[in-house]
């Protein structure tokens, strides 16, 4: 038996492992969004993901076998043949962890639905449906298709039989295919292992702002990138996440609520902590000061202004008061201090508000607005973990690794 040293085989691993040692079924149907598999594919194998394609013919006469070949490095199934293909992968003993519809038409969801397998990716589906084998549907068609009654009949028959569903972009009266970054998220959710299942987060992102006029604000340099990270993170190993921040950016599968000052932060966050919450990470840049606000536009041209400042709401001496058990992630900024006092700024912060863990930089080195950071990680029983340095996704996973670890 020869090893295969396909090219493709190279970028496996290079982005994460979230996926290594899982072997992933893309199954690509006749809808023009095959032509975004190739990519996807890649991206999939950039997770540490092993991909085996599987393809209906109408989804030949859009992108040719050959091109998924080259993206996923091994040869693409284009007809079942005596080496029984569909239970080789998603029989009982099968060695797929999960069969990606993708995209996937009205007529395959039909077919699904109604276990009709007169096309490899329908067999295919009808197999794993059968034995267990998670099911992941993205579905892409022109919008009409979509809204017919029986399309959405099947989508919840399939629903009901325990196949998950991606909803799909509607945009120009078609159901787009869902991007990839987010097919690729949903993948490492199903595929993660689960341990934050069940539970219910609520984080904070982003600098908030406070109004001085009509047109004027006081702000920080915070991206919110740790925020997005942590609950992309959190949204993976299987967690219910809300995230509470300045910017929605429509983020797949997470809860985004709006905030611009301090004051709207804290009230927004002690009323969905208010809904149910098993954890709450308090990542945000959260002004300390605040100012009384003029309705019209303060003149320029004056030599000097003065403006009052008074403090602003502590968010965490809030929800420590009114949530005394909850369990807190806390992060802690420092500027320019040796390693000594960041240290012991951490454990400060840490015995204020009883925090189950502190993550703790020195922003006067770098990671305040920019991708990367470098972190110490401290929990209540002592431990301690780091420097840990590199891009906040990273980072986010360090954090929850730790807690999870703490907390089991």
């Amino acid at each position: 038996m020869t090893m295969n040293n396909h090219p493709t085989l190279l970028l496996t691993g290079t982005l994460s492992a979230t996926l290594k040692d899982r072997t992933i079924i893309l199954a690509v149907t006749g809808s023009i969004a095959a032509v975004r598999t190739i990519e996807l594919a890649r991206e999939l194998v950039r997770h540490g993901a092993t991909l085996r394609t599987v393809m209906s013919q109408a989804a030949q006469g859009i992108i040719h076998p050959d091109a998924l070949h080259y993206a996923t490095g091994h040869p693409v199934i284009t007809r079942i043949t005596g080496a029984v293909e569909h239970v080789e992968y998603c029989g009982e003993n099968g060695t797929a962890d999960l069969l990606l519809v993708a995209p996937c038409t009205a007529n395959t969801i039909s077919k699904m639905a109604l276990g009709i397998d007169d096309t490899p990716p329908a067999t295919f589906a009808t197999t794993a449906m059968g034995s267990g084998i998670p099911v992941l549907v993205v579905p892409a068609m022109h919008g009409s298709m979509y809204d017919h009654p029986a399309v959405r009949e099947n989508i919840r028959k399939l629903k009901g039989m325990g196949v998950r569903l991606m909803d799909p972009l509607i945009d120009e009266k078609t159901a787009k295919i869902a991007a990839n970054d987010d097919i690729v998220l949903e993948v490492q959710r199903i595929l993660g292992g689960g341990n934050l299942g069940g539970k219910r987060v609520v984080i904070t992102g982003g600098g908030t702002m406070e109004r001085i006029d009509a047109i004027r604000v006081f702000t920080n340099r915070s991206s919110g990138l740790t925020g997005l990270e942590l609950a992309r993170e959190a949204y993976r190993r299987g967690a219910d996440v809300t995230l509470v921040h300045p910017r929605p950016q429509g983020l797949y599968g997470i809860t985004e609520v709006e905030v611009v000052s301090a004051k709207d932060m804290t009230r927004s966050v002690l009323d969905e902590i208010g809904k149910g919450c098993d954890l709450f990470i308090s990542s945000a840049a959260i002004s300390d000061y605040t100012v009384e606000p003029v309705d019209h536009k303060i003149k320029s041209g004056k030599e000097a202004l003065t403006l009052a400042l008074r403090p602003a709401p502590k968010l965490m001496r809030e929800v420590r008061e009114k949530f005394p058990g909850l369990d807190i992630i806390g992060f802690k900024a420092e500027a320019n201090v040796d390693m000594d006092r960041l240290i012991a700024s951490a454990k400060e912060l840490m015995a204020k508000y009883s925090l189950s863990m502190v993550v703790a930089n020195d922003v006067g080195a770098g990671g305040m607005g920019t991708p990367d950071n470098t972190v110490l990680i401290l929990d209540r029983s002592g431990g301690e973990i780091g420097p840990v340095t590199g891009d906040k996704q990273l980072i986010a996973g360090a954090v929850l690794d730790k807690f999870i670890e703490v907390n089991g």
